[in-house]
């Protein structure tokens, strides 16, 4: 399995063709959108344990939204049953169930291993009397954020093509992953475009709530306002990761199921 290497601006190429894929079935990918949504804001209704199914839900959720994407590419109108179309094979089913308990594994412990160093600092945060000093806490926090964020980093590259490649080319966990970090270590330019794009388009839209703010517009109405275009936003976001596949491991590898 060939990985290309692509050229720097590949990665702002992406997030157009995704905003176009988007506006060949708006309200298919709309209401994708929406339901990852529902998903994230229920993750929440159970502390932890919430988080940890969704953690470990992304592959099948990527790999949901890369279909679809297929499907719209190829001129084909989502319909209701075509969402959960990539789970009917019970092999594939299992190994994204597998690929998603290992994300969940490699973040728990990046998550250890990023805050084992700091664990001082956090105690600090908490004197004798046991009341948490909250601006201690908060500097405490930096550290492990910051080296959480690099391992995550890591992770990402390892589990970026990895649904695509199982769910399409029916290869085995490791060989995904191994596949998915040679993949985008040769494209390190276009995927660093890439996320410093949608970097900017987010803070971007924080600039906008705060300017809002500023005219005098309550936090409530400013999300009113602001929630629609976070939904779009998210939708353009799926749809892109759609031609970030294709574009290395070509539309021909993104066989149909």
């Amino acid at each position: 399995m060939q990985a290309a290497t692509l050229p720097f601006m590949s990665g702002w190429l992406w997030i157009r063709y995704g905003y176009k894929l988007f506006l060949s079935q708006p309200l298919a990918m709309l209401f994708w959108s929406m339901m990852t949504s529902v998903l994230i804001t229920a993750s929440y209704l159970v502390p932890i344990l919430g988080q940890m199914i969704l953690i470990a839900s992304t592959p099948i959720l990527t790999f949901i939204s890369l279909s679809a994407c297929q499907h719209i590419a190829a001129g084909r109108l989502m319909r209701l049953p075509m969402w959960v179309e990539p789970l009917r094979a019970p092999e594939i089913r299992r190994r994204l169930l597998g690929l998603g308990m290992a994300y969940l594994a490699s973040c728990l412990t990046a998550g250890f291993l990023a805050t084992l160093p700091f664990l001082d600092d956090l105690s600090a945060a908490i004197n004798e009397q046991g009341v948490l000093d909250e601006h201690a806490l908060i500097a405490a926090m930096q550290g492990p954020f910051i080296t959480f964020g690099l391992l995550y980093v890591l992770i990402s590259i390892l589990f970026w093509h990895a649904p695509a490649l199982i769910g399409w080319h029916k290869i085995k966990i490791a060989q995904a992953l191994f596949f998915s970090m040679v993949a985008c270590w040769r494209n390190k330019g276009p995927f660093l475009l890439y996320v410093v794009s949608w970097a900017g388009i987010f803070f971007a839209l924080q600039f906008v709530a705060e300017f809002l703010g500023m005219l005098g517009l309550s936090p409530s109405s400013t999300q009113m306002l602001l929630t629609p275009v976070n939904i779009v936003l998210a939708a353009v976001l799926y749809c892109s990761f759609y031609p970030a596949y294709t574009s290395i491991f070509g539309d021909n590898n993104a066989s149909a199921n």
